[in-house]
């Protein structure tokens, strides 16, 4: 799965720790109320004030609204009571109001937060962690969402099910976990302290134990006892469709298997860093360092020394646990090559917290098998999907082939996903190329080993593992996605550059309406009954993002199927949480210097 990841500011940031920003948000607002700044900070303060009191629902949020709040989305459509978990929503905007009352001291932007949070705290489940969604009109309302809108979305095999427990998925759980770690750290409300403690003791019960998965994590806990639909292929295939082609869920519900797909495993690790840091809670160190040791051990042995996005927790079929896993119907079972570079990245990180060369030993490898597999030149021509790949996503075990994914078909009933070495008509929904830095690997490789013991020592004097007084936490989180090495003590706030020009043109933007319009970018079809069966044989939504006028998935009206009774038209101008995020973003930095 392409980690659907929050959309940040992109711009090259200015390096090293920036005057004044050690002040508390008291000295902050006293020191800026007649700065040059105000406007900005003013305009902060309606757009909050707007997103909190006429977007939210109890605090909570979605991803994208009509401006009118008539229709409402997160991944699919949503229901106005429903609160998305996943990034971009209520964890997203919750931790841009903090960084906002961080940035400017206005109690507003706090009161803002602290109710997303405590929207937060009433959508945590019982075992501690969250799902993608919550529903405050009640689980019979979740449940009839499921088995509508969920149940109908083709290609988003997620939401077909309501397993009725937690996901790690999405960094939805480690995203809400960390803001509610930091509204406790901020005034120490005791039910933020409640809801902390539930999620930490859940992250440590869903710890893999034992064998080659010891320390890893599922992408959902505790395990669903219910049947999951296997993905049969229809009766009726199209008459094009060559018959050797390989279908399915190879190795069964995929959900209790260790996961490396989104940074998973990554994701953990630096919330218990965080909470190890800020809290003093050293016993969280031992998990941390498992974790770590479950990704170093699952490595393949050479020559393909990579990962794949999941690995058996335990034996399947008579493979060993700890070998490549499948997971959804069009991930087969592989090694992944950005999973494999993100792997190496959170190598490179561990060796800093730790100062352990061990982590460093076969990244060489890894690298080295990275290099065997580019896309070629004829592949990248012949499918424009993959022109701006380097290499394919996944890789077959043993024989080393591109694997790409298609499907046929026209909905959920009458359609399947399948893959083969074929390289065009791939899916437009779910990459089948990946951009691998190559050479950036190795430069941090290299760079790494030259460093001097001083230099090691030093690190890891500064590493969040240490032990020593409690330390804070970074000072923002929604200006860009943190590194663990954001967590070192001392760490320098890296924030972008904005300028005078460009935070007005933001305020000018948001003028009298407080709030800012964007093109959603998607649409869906409403839910219209459970589709029917009757074969299709054409072509048209093998690589689209939606299928017939059944399909609950979302897609971009730009660029519908070209199939009746689709129509292209460009895209509703709505409120989205990504933007606000993303412009608030670009605010704080402004006001914050």
């Amino acid at each position: 799965m392409t980690r659907r990841t929050f959309t940040r500011l992109v711009a090259a940031p200015a390096l090293g720790s920036l005057a004044g920003l050690s002040a508390t948000p008291a000295q902050a607002a006293e020191r800026r109320t007649d700065s040059a700044r105000t406007p900005s900070i003013r305009a902060m303060r309606r757009a909050a004030v707007f997103m909190d009191e006429h977007v939210s629902h109890r605090g909570a949020y979605v991803w994208s609204y009509l401006p009118d709040l008539s229709s409402t989305w997160g991944e699919m459509q949503a229901k106005r009571t429903m609160c998305w978990v996943q990034p971009p929503g209520t964890p997203s905007v919750g931790h841009s109001l903090l960084d906002a009352y961080h940035a400017t001291g206005d109690e507003a932007h706090y009161r803002a937060a602290e109710r997303t949070g405590l929207a937060l705290v009433d959508a945590q489940l019982p075992v501690g962690g969250w799902n993608y969604i919550h529903d405050f009109a009640g689980e019979a309302s979740l449940r009839d969402w499921y088995a509508t809108v969920g149940a109908s979305g083709w290609r988003l095999e997620e939401f077909q099910h309501y397993y009725g427990n937690a996901t790690f998925d999405d960094a939805g759980t480690s995203s809400a976990a960390q803001l509610i770690l930091r509204l406790y750290v901020e005034r120490r409300h005791p039910k933020f302290k409640a809801a902390l403690n539930r999620v930490i003791d859940f992250m440590l019960k869903a710890q893999l134990r034992g064998g080659p998965a010891d320390g890893g994590w599922p992408q959902r806990f505790p395990s669903f006892s219910g049947a999951v639909r296997d993905m049969p292929w229809p009766d009726d295939r199209p008459s094009w469709l060559p018959a050797d082609v390989k279908h399915g869920m190879e190795d069964g519900d995929y959900t209790p298997h260790v996961t490396f797909n989104d940074d998973v495993l990554g994701e953990n690790i630096k919330f218990l860093l965080m909470c190890a840091s800020a809290l003093g809670r050293r016993d969280l160190n031992r998990p941390v360092l498992r974790a770590m040791a479950c990704l170093h051990r699952l490595q393949q042995p050479g020559p393909q020394a990579g990962w794949g996005l999941q690995h058996l927790a335990h034996t399947v079929g008579g493979r060993p646990a700890g070998a490549p896993a499948s997971a959804r119907s069009y991930e087969p079972r592989a090694l992944t090559t950005h999973t494999t570079q993100t792997n190496i990245r959170q190598l490179f990180h561990y060796f800093r917290l730790t100062g352990d060369p061990a982590y460093l030993r076969r990244v060489p490898e890894a690298i080295a098998w990275l290099e065997t597999c580019p896309l070629s030149g004829e592949q990248k021509e012949e499918n424009p999907l993959l022109k701006t790949a380097t290499h394919p996503t996944f890789v077959e075990l043993g024989t080393n082939r591109a694997r790409f994914t298609h499907r046929f078909g026209s909905n959920i009933r009458n359609g399947a996903y399948y893959y083969d070495y074929d390289h065009r008509n791939t899916l437009s929904h779910y990459s089948s190329g990946r951009s691998i830095d190559i050479e950036g690997l190795k430069e941090t490789y290299d760079e790494l080993m030259a460093l001097s013991r001083a230099e090691v020592a030093d690190l890891r004097a500064r590493s969040p593992l240490t032990p020593g007084e409690p330390g804070e936490l970074p000072r923002y989180f929604s200006i860009r996605d943190l590194d663990l090495t954001d967590l070192f003590r001392d760490a320098p706030i890296v924030l972008p550059t904005v300028t005078a020009a460009q935070a007005d043109a933001l305020v000018a933007d948001l003028g009298d309406r407080n709030h800012w319009l964007t093109p959603i970018g998607t649409t869906t079809n409403p839910y219209r009954g459970q589709a029917p069966t009757s074969p299709y044989d054409g072509t048209a939504f093998m690589s689209k993002n939606v299928g017939d006028t059944y399909d609950t998935s979302p897609y971009n009206p730009a660029d519908p199927p070209a199939e009746a009774p689709y129509q292209q038209h460009e895209s509703a101008l709505g409120i989205t949480s990504a933007a606000y995020t993303a412009n608030m973003a670009k605010l704080i930095a402004y006001v914050s210097v």
